[in-house]
């Protein structure tokens, strides 16, 4: 009779969070999406941490559907474009969405951020401000990524041809990775930002609980050397300096996940012989002092064929467990897939198969869920309010449009919320199995 009791009362605290949600999504659509930034109260906000292999947030679990937009800063500089930032939270916010990706970053480029080496923008910053302000009212985190890889809003090759143009003899973007100047002008940009005052809510972005972490590189790569030495290097070098600014926040180092020379067995699960070749090494990067969570990319389309295929779906199960059980076997830390979808100028695509891309993921996460695994959530790439075409590379979701794939985020939205609630309120990180029974039951339908 006591296991049965238990066994309700969880399913009905389960049903009361769940109506508890709607019922929060009807009120914000009847307020056409009207949020009071007073309405987060500092006793609910506050930093992001982990135990183990979990995220918490006042000492509960905290498992993230999230996403990305990477473009936030430079459409808020303009006042013509600003509201679309607006847009993209209160869509996200609207299925449940809790924690987004984007770029703390604009080197050289039109409305950089850094137009020289600590040489800004003021304006662009105050665009950076606002958007930070603006995930805090519709209470979403956000990971800012300090740099980029590529070339696309200036990345590493910005910062040898600023070497360049002070007097080095720079021949290749990866002397970003292992020249002193250029080491020290991405270590003042990570100050410059990291210091920062926000302008809109007068809090210093290292102590502002808005920001879930800090990324060093988006999808780091050093092709030049595959022994990975360079890269790590970089990498023990800027988690302990960002550490040394900002002991409070998580750190991570923005990794597609690709196996390297450190595990030769476990290369087998690349997507292709090259990805051993870009000087990027999984498990040894993520084991550098000061590296909080691992991340890891999920492009098929991308990595293996354009042509969209069953294929897809395979790679993406095995290329996401596969880091899971590297999380909990040699990392002991939260690994987060950070970006993953489809694009639609892949041939073959259609929306049906992009839903089913993010069922899979979705499940995946849910599968290591429920054993209070080390798959900690995933952001899809990327959430598009309308009107911004001009800005998508094919991987735009467009939330108020693609209405199967809206329902199939927030259905995740109100899994994970069950997780991150009840597993705090009674169960902590493994429920006792009488009351997984009861959950499973629940997680197995389509609809909650």
């Amino acid at each position: 009779m006591k296991d049965r009791l238990e066994v309700r009362i969880v399913l009905f605290y389960a049903v009361f969070i769940i109506l508890t949600q709607n019922r929060a999504l009807a009120d914000f659509d009847s307020k056409s999406h009207e949020v009071n930034s007073d309405s987060v109260g500092e006793e609910e906000w506050e930093m992001v941490q982990t135990k183990g292999m979990q995220f918490t947030l006042n000492g509960q679990p905290f498992y993230v559907n999230g996403f990305n937009t990477y473009w936030m800063m430079t459409l808020a500089a303009d006042n013509s474009t600003r509201g679309k930032v607006t847009e993209v939270f209160q869509q996200a916010s609207a299925v449940g969405m809790t924690v987004g990706r984007t770029w703390a970053f604009n080197d050289g480029q039109w409305r950089a951020l850094q137009k020289s080496p600590s040489v800004y923008d003021e304006e662009v910053f105050k665009a950076l401000d606002f958007v930070v302000s603006e995930a805090r009212k519709y209470k979403i985190r956000l990971i800012l990524s300090l740099v980029n890889n590529w070339d696309a809003y200036g990345g590493k090759a910005q910062y040898v041809k600023w070497g360049n143009a002070s007097g080095l003899n720079l021949t290749s973007d990866d002397d970003f990775f292992t020249n002193p100047t250029l080491r020290n002008f991405y270590q003042s940009h990570v100050r410059a930002v990291l210091n920062r005052v926000n302008t809109y809510t007068n809090i210093t972005y290292k102590n502002d609980p808005t920001i879930f972490a800090w990324e060093l590189m988006n999808e780091p790569r050093c092709p030049s050397d595959p022994s990975g030495d360079k890269l790590q290097s970089w990498i023990q070098e800027m988690a302990v300096f960002v550490k040394s600014l900002d002991a409070k926040h998580l750190v991570e180092i923005g990794l597609e996940g690709f196996y390297g020379p450190s595990a030769p067995t476990r290369t087998r699960y690349n997507p292709n012989p090259y990805a051993a070749q870009v000087g990027t090494d999984f498990i040894r990067n993520n084991q550098v002092l000061g590296i909080d969570f691992a991340s890891v990319h999920v492009y098929p389309d991308s990595w293996i064929s354009p042509a969209v295929s069953n294929s897809f779906l395979e790679f993406t199960s095995s290329w996401m467990q596969a880091h899971v059980e590297d999380a909990e076997m040699y990392l002991g830390m939260p690994v987060l897939f950070t970006e993953f979808g489809m694009s639609a100028h892949d041939p073959g695509f259609n929306t049906s198969f992009r839903d089913m891309m993010l069922n899979t993921v979705y499940k995946m996460t849910l599968n290591s869920t429920r054993k209070g695994g080390a798959g900690a959530g995933s952001l899809v790439w990327q959430v598009f309010p309308q009107g911004v075409e001009f800005m998508d590379d094919g991987y735009a979701v467009y939330l108020t449009r693609a209405h199967t794939a809206s329902k199939i985020i927030s259905l995740q939205s109100k899994r994970l919320a069950i997780f991150n609630s009840l597993c705090g309120w009674k169960c902590k990180w493994g429920c006792k199995k009488k009351n997984h029974t009861a959950l499973d039951a629940l997680l197995s339908h389509d609809e909650l």
